[in-house]
């Protein structure tokens, strides 16, 4: 007779000690057996794309997030110093202390805009006249003037912009919403990238899954007429036997899988497959922007060589999250493009010129279609530029104290949120990290980051690290 006590058996004889060894020896064969049935059996997984309850009711549907790479300078466009004209040429007062700069330019003179300054809208916001279409959608814009971010050079700052750290390795923003919510639909990607003539620096990382499953990662569309490659059916093919050549890769790559559950890759290959076999149906009609009128096209700047390729995203990027894609991140001068080291007079006007009226266009496109309540539109890059002088006639990094804006989905427009000082060195009033606009624009999207967590290495790992904080005032 055997007794249980606790987790363990008591033996008195000779006779139990063989019953039960033998009761352990045929769980052994037992469960080989569920082995070789398993291994037998085709791999199944749970969909990881299957559309996922937000933790609170979501303000945004989808996220436009314009990427002005290189750092433009905020004051230069929205936030004007009177003190710093006053002290042009001078050297920089030791009570705004001395930072360390990128390129060791923090003893030189401080340097004041040459741009013409106006407040705009009913709600007066301060627009400088490097964005005159732009400043006509004042009273929609919530502008935080008082960002902060860690990094001091672009691979870091862009990286860290768009993962929350400055070394390469996490997930990006766009990565974390697609693990957070999941797919809204099936027949495209849910987290986009769209470049211009080059790839921002520090590349693909930026759009990384990082430690998620590979299947969270961006997909990048090209530039041009073609954004998405090999969508037709090779010449001769048929619809079925495209079908049923998915059917079978997929087959092979269960069978392959089915012992390496933990390979996310090859599971993010099969669904990337599944997906481009759907979109041969979808993207073409997406991405087709010859069916957009003449009206439309002109908003955009597609009529104009200077605007029409970052016009072309704008407009891709409204149709897209349209069709319920949830994540669309533009890069506007992809390479560090806003980068004015010398002559920031004709870089800015440059860049300027390129990007103010598709996205007047934008946010004019989405508030027509009463698309702007659900889609949360962010501008920025991965910091701003000093108030000295680079080479006389340039500004250096400044990840101190910098601007970004958000417009639509449940914003409290028409409002500068946090200050920099008199010379717009550094946050001041109500600083603002890197995290806290992470954690405000998954807020906005339905996500708490504090709860959106993904076991990695032993740790519950979050889009915001260990940090981040709500930016409340930017919400009505």
């Amino acid at each position: 007779m055997m007794h249980k006590l606790g987790h363990h058996w008591s033996v008195r004889t000779r006779r139990e000690f063989f019953t039960q060894a033998g009761s352990g020896l045929a769980g052994l064969a037992l469960s080989s057996m569920l082995a070789r049935d398993a291994a037998s059996a085709p791999m199944k997984t749970v969909d990881p794309l299957i559309a996922k309850q937000p933790h609170h009711k979501p303000m945004a549907k989808s996220i436009i997030w314009l990427f002005m790479e290189g750092g433009p300078s905020h004051i230069d466009l929205f936030d004007p110093k009177p003190a710093l004209q006053k002290l042009h040429g001078q050297p920089m007062p030791e009570s705004f202390g001395r930072p360390i700069t990128a390129m060791g330019t923090a003893n030189n003179t401080l340097m004041g805009t040459k741009r013409q300054w106006a407040q705009h809208g009913q709600s007066g916001l301060w627009v400088s006249d490097w964005y005159p279409h732009i400043a006509k959608h004042a009273d929609d814009l919530a502008v935080i003037r008082s960002c902060k971010a860690d990094g001091l050079n672009h691979v870091g700052s862009v990286c860290q912009m768009n993962t929350g750290d400055i070394l390469a390795g996490r997930p990006s923003l766009g990565a974390w919403v697609t693990y957070g919510l999941g797919s809204a639909n099936r027949n495209l990607p849910t987290f986009v990238t769209l470049l211009d003539d080059r790839e921002p620096v520090g590349g693909p990382k930026n759009w990384s899954a990082g430690f998620l499953p590979a299947t969270f990662q961006g997909t990048q569309f090209r530039t041009g007429d073609t954004p998405i490659l090999h969508l037709k059916n090779p010449q001769g093919v048929t619809n079925q036997q495209q079908r049923g050549k998915l059917d079978y890769l997929k087959e092979l790559n269960q069978r392959w899988g089915v012992d390496k559950t933990d390979d996310t890759e090859l599971d993010a290959r099969v669904r990337a497959y599944e997906l481009a076999y759907q979109m041969q149906s979808a993207a073409p009609e997406a991405v087709d922007l010859a069916s957009e009128s003449e009206t439309t096209r002109k908003l955009y700047g597609l009529d104009d060589a200077l605007t029409q390729s970052f016009g072309r995203n704008c407009l891709m990027a409204r149709r897209l999250v349209e069709r319920g894609v949830r994540f669309v991140e533009l890069y506007c001068g992809s390479g560090s493009g806003w980068d004015a080291h010398n002559n920031i007079e004709a870089n800015h006007s440059k860049w300027c010129r390129v990007s103010d009226l598709p996205i007047a266009g934008l946010l004019t496109d989405l508030k027509a279609r009463g698309m702007l309540q659900d889609t949360l539109v962010v501008w920025g890059g991965e910091f701003g530029r000093t108030p000295f002088n680079e080479k006389g006639d340039g500004r250096d990094h400044n990840p101190w104290g910098f601007t970004i804006w958000m417009a639509g989905a449940g914003i409290k427009a028409g409002q500068a949120i946090g200050t920099t000082d008199e010379i717009g060195l550094r946050g001041v009033e109500s600083p603002y990290h890197v995290h806290d606009i992470h954690a405000s624009m998954l807020h906005a999207m339905g996500l708490d980051h504090e709860r959106t967590t993904y076991m990695h290495n032993g740790r519950a790992e979050r889009p915001t690290l260990t940090a981040g904080k709500l930016i409340k005032q930017l919400f009505a």
